[in-house]
């Protein structure tokens, strides 16, 4: 016998929930109430604020769009894909081989496109002026190791292991070969990458004189793996607006929806009914704040939700696991720094860029937004061996 609820029930159970329902008339009427109120939504690429008032929207692309971006995340991605290789060779899972010969041919042409000129005038990322020379180093560098380990492996496959990877590649005991670990690689082109995307973004949210105590803030859609970045800590946009506002904006006005609606670049300059969508923002920060503040004046006199800002926790020799992102204790702290790469692998809840979000955050904010005086992990204290001199 099938089973349906009888419709007194349902009439019930729409009364509080449903779209005609008293939490949805609440709702309309305080959305209508902020539409003056500051909205900035963040998407997996872009920052857009809608003033209010029924201003137009202010956007800034900062991930995917953005110029060095992708060269560098390559560079960054040839220990993981490394790593990747073992993985098929040990598990027998795939044709490493024809992956190992794509990437030395790939490094190869990235090589010979890299130098100054390059990194000065096509990609030409301010946050990375005057340092062009050392980056297309690095890059010379990272390709180069790369491309050996891999010939290497060819020739003897028996070699590719996670344990000769380790040995020989990502944290070699012996640096005649090898003068930079990979690791160290990994940290460097992580924190170059993300000292531009903090750099631009907490130069342009400053740039808007945000009322702290009024903006209402929703992180919708996915940023890298789906199951990462969905909580305060796990999301660097969250630090980056509360460094920019000295520590201001409340950490409750911060709503992190990844089933909330899409918006993209795209629809922005295709010309999408973004006060429809703006409309659609404001009703689900303004429903979802609703239920906050009825629970607690309803329950008053038990204890009640504070958002906790914590810091991270400091790690040491001794340390054997870690259940969250650990400290980065000042910018040669090596072992903390890897452990943060490993981290980021380890725990779905995280994204990648994690690895130094919050120390470059720190950084910038306490150097006044210089990248130039910022100590760079992997990079400013570590020496890449010049092109041509290997």
């Amino acid at each position: 016998m099938s089973y349906t609820p009888n419709p007194e029930f349902l009439k019930l159970y729409d009364a509080y929930t449903g779209p005609q329902s008293m939490a949805a008339e609440l709702g309309a009427r305080r959305a209508k109430s902020a539409t003056d109120r500051p909205l900035l939504v963040s998407t997996g690429s872009d920052l857009v604020l809608f003033p209010g008032g029924g201003a137009a929207p202010i956007v800034e692309s900062f991930r995917l769009s953005t110029r060095g971006f992708k060269e560098l995340t390559s560079v960054s991605h040839l220990g993981t894909a490394a790593a990747w290789l073992a993985e098929m060779n040990e598990s027998g899972d795939g044709d490493w081989r024809s992956w190992a010969d794509k990437i030395i041919t790939q490094c190869q042409a990235v090589r010979s496109v890299n130098g100054d000129v390059y990194w000065s005038d096509v990609a030409r990322v301010a946050a990375w002026r005057g340092m062009e020379a050392k980056i297309a180093d690095l890059v010379d560098y990272a390709c180069r190791v790369t491309e050996a380990l891999l010939a290497d492996v060819l020739q003897r496959p028996e070699r590719m292991t996670y344990a000769h990877l380790r040995k020989h590649y990502l944290e070699p005991i012996e640096t005649r070969t090898i003068p930079v670990p990979f690791n160290d690689v990994m940290v460097a082109t992580f924190a170059l990458t993300f000292l531009d995307i903090a750099h631009r973004t907490l130069s342009w949210v400053r740039a808007q004189d945000l009322e702290w105590s009024e903006l209402m803030v929703m992180i919708c859609g996915s940023s890298g793996r789906p199951t990462a970045g969905l909580t305060w800590a796990t999301n660097s946009t969250c630090h980056i607006l509360w460094r920019a506002s000295g520590e201001r904006f409340q950490p409750e006005n911060m709503l992190i929806a990844p089933h909330a609606p899409g918006l993209t670049l795209d629809m922005i300059n295709n010309g999408a009914d973004l006060a429809e969508l703006e409309a659609r923002y404001r009703t689900m920060w303004t429903r979802t704040r609703i239920t906050a503040e009825i629970g607690g004046k309803m329950f008053e006199g038990f204890p009640g939700f504070v958002p906790e800002i914590q810091a991270a926790p400091i790690m040491t020799t001794e340390t054997r696991t870690l259940s969250e992102m650990p400290r980065l204790r000042y910018p040669d702290d090596r072992l903390t720094a890897i452990a943060r790469l490993r981290l980021v692998m380890e725990d779905p809840r995280q994204l990648l860029s994690n690895s130094v979000s919050e120390f470059i955050i720190d950084e910038l904010c306490d150097k006044n937004l210089d990248p130039a005086a910022v100590v760079i992990p992997g990079f400013t204290n570590v020496s890449y061996p010049e092109r041509g001199k290997q």
